[in-house]
C-alpha cells in the first residue's frame, strides 16, 4: 500500500514587507533594510552639506560687500612700505624750510606711537599714492633716517582709499585736515588756493575762485582773508623765507599797499636779496615797515630801498651763488661758522649714510 503525499498550498504574496493593510502587533516596529537606511542616510547628509554650502556661500558674499564698503571708505589699513609710497598727485602748501612743529610729532610718534594713520590710494607698479598724511609720512622717514631701524620705522601704518576719487575730493580733503591744524596760516592756505589753481588736472584756474571750492567748510570772513593774501603770496611767495609767520593784520595790510604801490615788490625783494640768513624777527620787522606799520612808512611813488637792518651774522664776511640741479637752482650761503644750501627737495628722504659720507667728501675737499 503506497503512502499519498498531501501538498500545501502556500499563498506568496506580491511584495516583500508588511502588508499596510494589516497594523503591526502592538509593541513592535517596522524595520527598513540596511540599503533603504543607507539611501535615506545620504539623502540626509546631501541635503545638511548643500545648506552649509548656501550658508557659507551667503556669509562670503557678505564679507566680500563689507570689504568692499570699507575699502571705499578707505578703512582698510595695512602697513605701506615708505619706499612704495608717491606724494607727486597733489601739489602741497609745502615749501622747503624747516618745519619746527615735526620735531614734536616725530617725538610723539617714536613714543607713543602713530594714531592717525596716513591715507593712500592705489597707483601704478604697485605703488600708492599719498593723500593725505603729508607730515605723518615725513615724521615716519625722518625716524627711519635717524635710527635706521626699518623694523619699526620703515613701514606705515595707511588706509587704503579706492581709487577714482575726484581730484577736487582729494584737495578738500586735504584742506579740511590742514584746517583742523590751530597753527596753519592764512600764507599757507592762500598758497594752497593758488596751488590748486596752477593744478592742470583741475577745472578751476582762478584762485580767488578756487578757495570758495578748497575752503568751503570754512567762514565767509575766514575766506575773504585767504582771498587777501593770494596777491601776497603770487608776488612774494619765491622771496619770503618764513610766510607762515605773517599775522593777519600784517597780511592784509602789506597786500592792499602791494596795490597802491607801484615798485614795492622790487624793493621788498631787493632788499631780501642775498640775506638767507635773516631770522623771523628779521623779515616780519623788513615787512611791517613797507606795510606803514613801523618804521618810515613807504608812500606812493617808486619805492625807494630804506636802509636794512643788519643783523649781527650779516656784518661778517659772506659769501653767495647759485649752481644749477637738475631739481631747480641749489642757493649756497657760507658765513662764519655756517654753511647752508637751499634747495627744492626732501634731503630727509635721503638714505643718513649716504648724507653723511657726501657732507664728510664736501668738508674734505674744501679744507
Amino acid at each position: 500500500m503506497s503512502r499519498k503525499r498531501r501538498m500545501f498550498d502556500i499563498d506568496i504574496p506580491a511584495e516583500d514587507g508588511p502588508d499596510p493593510a494589516q497594523p503591526f502587533p502592538a509593541g513592535k516596529e517596522a524595520r527598513r533594510g540596511p540599503m533603504a537606511a543607507a539611501i535615506s542616510e545620504t539623502a540626509e547628509s546631501t541635503r545638511d552639506r548643500a545648506a552649509l554650502e548656501a550658508q557659507i556661500r551667503a556669509e562670503n558674499d557678505a564679507l566680500a560687500q563689507e570689504h568692499v564698503r570699507l575699502k571705499r571708505a578707505g578703512l582698510i589699513t595695512d602697513l605701506i612700505p615708505l619706499d612704495m609710497i608717491d606724494a607727486a598727485k597733489l601739489i602741497r602748501d609745502r615749501k622747503p624750510v624747516a618745519d619746527f612743529d615735526l620735531a614734536e610729532l616725530v617725538s610723539s610718534i617714536r613714543d607713543i606711537g602713530l594714531s592717525n594713520p596716513i591715507r593712500v590710494e592705489p597707483s601704478e607698479g604697485g605703488r600708492y599714492e599719498l593723500i593725505q598724511g603729508w607730515r605723518r609720512l615725513s615724521a615716519y622717514r625722518q625716524l627711519l633716517e635717524e635710527t635706521g631701524d626699518a623694523e619699526a620705522w620703515g613701514r606705515i601704518p595707511a588706509g587704503i582709499a579706492a581709487r577714482g576719487d575726484q581730484l577736487e575730493a582729494l584737495y578738500r580733503r586735504m584742506v579740511d585736515e590742514n584746517l583742523v591744524r590751530k597753527d596753519i596760516s592764512f600764507a599757507e592756505m592762500a598758497q594752497l588756493a593758488v596751488h590748486y589753481a596752477m593744478d592742470p588736472l583741475t577745472a578751476e584756474h582762478d584762485p580767488e575762485k578756487a578757495v570758495a571750492i578748497l575752503f568751503k567748510s570754512a567762514g565767509y570772513q575766514k575766506r575773504s582773508y585767504i582771498r587777501n593774501f593770494i596777491p601776497l603770496v603770487q608776488r612774494l611767495g619765491d622771496v619770503l623765507i618764513y610766510p607762515q609767520e605773517i599775522p593777519r593784520a600784517l597780511g592784509l595790510s602789506l597786500s592792499q599797499r602791494l596795490d597802491e604801490v607801484p615798485g614795492l615788490v622790487a624793493a621788498i625783494t631787493s632788499e631780501f636779496k642775498d640775506w638767507d640768513t635773516r631770522s623771523i624777527t628779521d623779515e616780519l620787522a623788513v615787512l611791517r615797515r613797507y606795510a606803514g606799520q613801523g618804521g618810515e612808512a613807504v608812500t606812493d611813488g617808486p619805492a625807494p630801498r630804506p636802509a636794512a637792518p643788519v643783523p649781527q651774522s650779516q656784518a661778517k664776511a659772506k659769501t653767495t651763488f647759485q649752481l644749477s640741479r637738475p631739481q631747480g637752482t641749489a642757493k649756497c650761503s657760507a658765513a662764519n661758522g655756517r654753511l647752508e644750501i637751499r634747495l627744492a627737495r626732501d634731503f630727509s628722504t635721503i638714505d643718513r649714510r649716504k648724507l653723511e659720507a657726501a657732507v664728510a667728501l664736501l668738508l674734505d675737499q674744501i679744507e
